[in-house]
């Protein structure tokens, strides 16, 4: 696991190249504390630091073929290289180390930058060719390594994080309008945007291409949802055999290596595949005081049953507070989901202990895990009943008491009743998401609404119409947008941003390419079978699930934020939330939010989905302080 930058400039736009490179690189020193590398040969600067994993004695970057045409820097790694190698080798290619990124510069040499379709990994690459003047920048199937860029005036520049980017001299921070109004939406920026103007991330499964001659954009893969008609046992059989497979191949390092095992079904598959692969299994968790966050004793029953060496610890409010600002500035843009915070102290928990961790990341999207899928099923007949009858259950919901249990029931039931009002795809991110339409409308002011206006309400939504359209069944419709809004834009980037910033490289077994391709082949009827999730994946895996936890509740990685900003938080978000310091910013409507923070603290409703994502915000805002145009 590394951190990669550099740039490739048509003309020499900046003094002291070298220097710039070598700022850029030096703010990835958390991505990889083992080693700095770096190339340069106008137009091209490549840097790296790097995170030994695999090949801890030569497998420094940048890699070069044999006569030094072709360099590389990566970050991730290449599960597939041994039987690349081999491959490579039988066709004449001489390797220098046993490093898996050396693969990627013969395997240029040999096919092109259709390399990407030979490898299964997680990676984020820049292979430079230099008789060609040519480079590639590829990013893995799924998303799960980052990658970012910038372009102007013949310069392209790329990162794995914003904080790089910004150490080049001509990039400005601004402030993206278009990108703060749907993040109060999805609680997240959507790619390709970021929250700053003129900086952008590669999508998943896309490389880009510059030479003299130009730039472009390519994408080498997407997921695609073709059903199939295959018998139930032979459907058992594919999972079993593909998910052992995929844990297998992550079991490959020369570091310690363990799990994060929340209690949740994913993650306890995880720790049971790895503990049939290997002989010594570490697990680690983080846990809460509430009782309905809390999942450590799942969490212990599945270490007991594994015979893992497990290691815990309870998160307090006091340490959520203390690391806030540290995680907001790790993130480089906002991320309002709160498991940011646990994501971050069972990284750091682990690190002493461990180098590389799996994850069980994928299998809600993979396997229709989400309390939204059964959401949208429920919806199909709730859309029958006539609107008058369902604006007067919404009114008298708000007679019930809004209780400290994570999602109570009058929390669910207002959610769910917003979402009637819209079709499936926009629903379900209403129902997952913090703020509608109406409320966007009433928090900003009228002066930053004039700079989105017009806009479309749901275009991080609407820019994949097209795929969309080829989907017969709004149930894969809505699956396929969490893959790519959800998973690609929320989970993925926050468990690279806080698992980076101790150091730790995640690998996620559920989103080996041939799992995703293979998941989403089967028919829903064998995913969410009724109202029962998971049904296909747990009968598949049953071996790697103890009986008590078969039919165990979801609760989700989350934390009890709704108490403690009555309690414990309520002083911290007074001072992030402050009213002055809002007013002069001019992007928000105060009244609207002051109306929030007092019925939240009164006890009347549960607003800790609006409020926690200004919070985040402004944390973001007094850190990175972007240029604000209104």
């Amino acid at each position: 696991m590394c951190g990669i930058c550099g740039f490739y400039l048509n003309n020499r736009l900046v003094d002291n190249p070298r220097s710039v490179l070598q700022r850029m690189t030096e703010r990835l020193h958390h991505r990889g504390p083992d080693g700095m590398g770096s190339y340069y040969d106008h137009p091209v600067a490549l840097g790296m630091r790097r995170l030994a994993v695999i090949d801890l004695h030569t497998g420094d970057q940048p890699q070069y073929n044999e006569d030094k045409s072709v360099a590389v820097v990566c970050n991730g790694e290449i599960y597939n290289y041994r039987e690349l190698r081999r491959g490579l080798e039988s066709q004449g290619h001489v390797f220098r180390s046993a490093s898996d990124t050396e693969v990627l510069v013969h395997l240029y040499e040999q096919y092109g930058a259709d390399m990407v379709h030979r490898l299964n990994g997680m990676f984020a690459f820049a292979v430079y060719d230099k008789p060609r003047q040519r480079l590639v920048l590829a990013r893995d199937r799924l998303g799960i390594k980052p990658l970012h860029y910038w372009r102007r005036d013949g310069a392209t520049v790329f990162a794995s994080e914003i904080k790089s980017l910004l150490a080049f001299p001509l990039v400005r921070p601004r402030l993206d309008h278009h990108a703060l109004y749907h993040y109060l939406t999805f609680e997240c920026v959507s790619a390709p945007r970021t929250m700053y103007q003129d900086i952008h991330k590669l999508l998943p499964g896309q490389m880009a291409i510059i030479d003299p001659s130009g730039w472009r954009l390519e994408k080498y893969w997407q997921p695609h949802i073709v059903k199939q008609n295959l018998a139930e046992a032979e459907w058992l059989e594919r999972i079993r055999e593909t998910f052992l497979s995929a844990v297998d191949m992550r079991l490959i390092a020369d570091v310690p290596l363990g799990v994060f095992l929340s209690g949740g079904v994913d993650s306890t598959m995880v720790t049971g595949a790895a503990a049939a692969c290997s002989t010594q299994v570490k697990t680690f968790s983080i846990g809460f005081a509430e009782e309905t966050f809390n999942e450590l004793g799942y969490a212990r029953t599945a270490s007991r049953f594994f015979h893992t060496q497990h290691h815990e610890k309870v998160l307090s409010f006091a340490k959520a507070i203390e690391l806030l600002p540290a995680i907001v500035r790790n993130l480089d843009e906002p991320l309002a989901d709160a498991s940011i915070i646990p994501t971050y102290l069972v990284s750091a928990l682990s690190r002493p202990h461990i180098t590389v961790a799996l994850a069980g990341d994928g299998g809600d999207e993979l396997f229709l895990g989400y309390d939204t899928y059964k959401a949208y099923k429920i919806a199909r007949f709730a859309r029958l009943v006539p609107r008058c009858l369902r604006q007067l259950l919404r009114a008298g919901l708000s007679l019930l008491p809004t209780t400290a249990k994570r999602l109570d029931i009058k929390f669910k039931l207002q959610k769910f009743l917003t979402g009637l009002a819209y079709p499936p795809e926009q629903a379900n991110y209403l129902w997952w998401g913090a703020y509608p339409p109406a409320a966007k409308q009433a928090v900003f002011s009228p002066e930053f609404l004039k700079q989105v206006t017009p806009i479309e309400e749901f275009s991080p939504i609407n820019q994949y119409q097209e795929a969309l359209a080829a989907l017969d069944d709004p149930l894969d419709r809505v699956n396929y947008l969490d893959l790519h809004l959800y998973l690609q834009d929320d989970l993925l980037p926050k468990v690279d941003r806080m698992s980076m910033a101790v150091s730790l490289e995640v690998r996620v077994p559920f989103l080996d390419h041939r799992m995703v391709e293979l998941a989403l082949s089967i028919p829903n009827h064998l995913r969410l079978k009724g109202l029962q999730t998971k049904h296909i994946l747990k009968k598949a895996l049953s071996a790697y699930l103890p009986p008590a936890l078969h039919n165990r509740p979801k609760i989700g990685f989350d934390i009890p934020l709704g108490p403690w900003l009555r309690s414990e938080l309520k002083d911290y978000m007074l001072s992030l939330l402050d009213e002055r310091t809002m007013r002069d910013q001019g992007i928000f409507h105060y009244p609207f939010i002051k109306r929030t923070i007092n019925q939240h603290l009164a006890g009347k409703t549960n607003q800790r989905q609006l409020l926690w994502p200004l919070m985040v915000f402004q944390n973001w805002l007094a850190q990175y302080q972007p240029e604000i145009t209104l």
